[in-house]
């Protein structure tokens, strides 16, 4: 993973890039049920591996929510960002959707691709980026999430 660097002049030619896989992380039952209590969802399919074994999961799953939770992390260190970069907020999400359960003790990572820059001033920028949760070894993904990201430019 790498993040890219250009002159904040280049930044809206860089709508389409698709970004290298993230760092595969795994969701266990003790993550799970940390953000459980974190969270106060203590949903017994999260939590109860016993009840949530007769269900059709067959087991216990993260919360959505503890994978959305997830994607700085999912995606540290890659994306695109402008020369002089002072600073990168956290503008939102204008689409979430969770496609799958990930069940405890199985590996995520995320996919992402630059779908869009907006110059707001000469030194702010809004990102967009399509990310795309994997979940190893199945077909459809955890989430897919359409992100926001504001950057100031120095």
């Amino acid at each position: 993973m790498s993040m890219k660097v250009v002159p904040k002049e280049e930044l809206v030619n860089q709508v389409g890039l698709k970004l290298e896989p993230g760092p595969w992380v795994t969701l266990d039952q003790p993550r799970i049920n940390q953000f459980a209590d974190v969270t106060e969802d203590h949903q017994f399919i999260h939590v109860d591996e016993e009840k949530a074994a007769g269900t059709p999961f067959g087991g216990t799953i993260a919360h959505g929510f503890l994978t959305l939770s997830l994607l700085p992390r999912l995606c540290e260190g890659n994306g695109v960002m402008p020369e002089k970069v002072l600073m990168g907020i956290n503008y939102g999400f204008d689409k979430v959707r969770f496609l799958a359960p990930v069940r405890a003790g199985k590996r995520v990572r995320a996919h992402g691709e630059i779908t869009g820059v907006e110059a707001k001033d000469g030194d702010r920028f809004l990102i967009r980026q399509q990310v795309s949760v994997e979940i190893e070894g199945e077909q459809t993904p955890a989430l897919v999430a359409e992100w926001l990201t504001m950057v100031v430019a120095g």
